[in-house]
């Protein structure tokens, strides 16, 4: 509708992951060495994080664009499956029929398959996108597929792609041999303050034409503080922006013009900030429920008559697991804290110490216990821990 006026070829902000508009921000830039090279090392495992709309979809076409050739590429976008679905569907995308074949003998087929390609020379690499959907089951089942090696390379490469949940689920005690297995691990994060407006005139240019907007003092500041830097959250932004400015005959992006968009796309709700309904809101944080059933069952193992030296290796074991859920909880809440108002954010801090405090509380009369005597170095590194958090 506006391109004319502006004298662009295309939308230069449609929300669709065109590799051709892909922006290498400094975390792009990175993540796309990364996942390049261990394509091209033919490493094991491969980890891509990023908040939802940082373009982790878009930076894998492009690598998927630029494959060499002797590269067979299966890709799984729908995660919300079962166990023989998601074999199906790997199945299906490199071309395997799958029509009326149990689990058993599609995962033989597939198996056969990827032996094939290798012995003609070709590689085989399985990308899951959207891969925080997956149970620690699926993850699993996904690890087994990259048993196949032999003495000196993989014969099926995975690169896992998800939400920041991906490394929750990755956390779990059970999936400790498919972390081993990641070679590569980078995150995305969103655009910073001077990205953004490279990034704008970057799609600008790509799609005809780079000097298409001007924008006056202030406007790029109001546009990081409405967007957050989520690239998916500039491109809806600042399509209604060109319209807006389109209606109005200017090519001039002005603050007045900016903060009429966030009034009407309401962005703090609509687009960036989740509701959560009042009734919800004392509800504890996943993981911070996670740490306390836990604490409750190594409280509940040192309540026994009789600790055996096998079960104090395993509370060895869950106490060292506890250390990590708990940092990863704090981390998580930092996270979580940025761009929020201060007053919700005050109070959920305020929450997650309340809670972490109880925990801290409770650990220590848990190590005051005459069992757990003979992990105490263990106890002295959780300690430590405590203070580093606390103190």
């Amino acid at each position: 509708m506006y391109t004319t006026f502006f004298g662009l070829t295309c939308n230069p902000f449609q929300l669709t992951p065109d590799p051709e508009f892909l922006f290498l921000g400094k975390d792009h830039k990175k993540a796309l060495t990364y996942v390049t090279y261990g394509i091209s090392a033919g490493t094991g495992f491969i980890l891509v994080t990023g908040e939802v709309g940082t373009g982790k979809t878009t930076l894998l076409r492009k690598i998927l664009k630029e494959l060499n050739k002797d590269i067979k590429v299966a890709r799984v976008n729908n995660t919300l499956v079962s166990s023989e679905q998601l074999i199906a569907m790997i199945s299906d995308d490199f071309g395997i029929e799958t029509q009326g074949k149990d689990k058993t003998r599609l995962l033989r087929e597939l198996t056969d398959f990827i032996i094939s390609q290798y012995a003609q020379g070709f590689r085989t690499t399985l990308i899951i996108d959207e891969a925080q959907n997956l149970s620690p089951e699926l993850l699993e089942e996904v690890r087994l597929l990259s048993n196949l090696e032999t003495d000196k390379n993989k014969l099926l490469q995975i690169i896992l792609a998800g939400q920041p949940e991906l490394k929750q689920t990755l956390a779990v005690p059970k999936l400790r041999q498919l972390r081993q297995r990641i070679s590569i691990s980078c995150h995305i994060n969103p655009l910073g303050r001077d990205e953004i407006e490279e990034y704008i005139f970057h799609r600008l240019g790509i799609a005809g034409n780079r000097s298409a907007v001007t924008f006056l003092e202030g406007a790029v500041d109001l546009l990081h503080d409405a967007t957050h830097g989520v690239p998916r959250l500039i491109n809806i932004f600042c399509d209604f922006l060109l319209l807006a400015a389109f209606s109005e005959g200017t090519k001039k992006i002005s603050v007045d013009l900016v903060k009429e968009i966030a009034q009407d796309l309401d962005s703090d709700t609509r687009y960036w900030k989740d509701i959560v309904p009042e009734k919800e809101q004392g509800i504890e944080p996943n993981v911070l429920k996670s740490v306390i059933m836990r604490l409750d069952a190594i409280e509940s193992t040192m309540h026994g008559s009789f600790v055996s030296k096998a079960d104090i290796e395993e509370l060895a074991i869950k106490i060292a697991h506890l250390e990590s859920s708990v940092g990863n909880a704090v981390e998580k809440t930092n996270l979580e804290l940025q761009g929020k108002a201060t007053h919700t954010s005050n109070i959920f801090l305020q929450k997650l110490l309340g809670e972490t405090d109880a925990l801290k509380k409770k650990l220590i009369e848990l190590e005051q216990k005459q069992q757990l005597s003979a992990v105490e170095s263990a106890g002295q590194k959780q300690r430590a821990f405590w203070s580093r958090i606390f103190d």
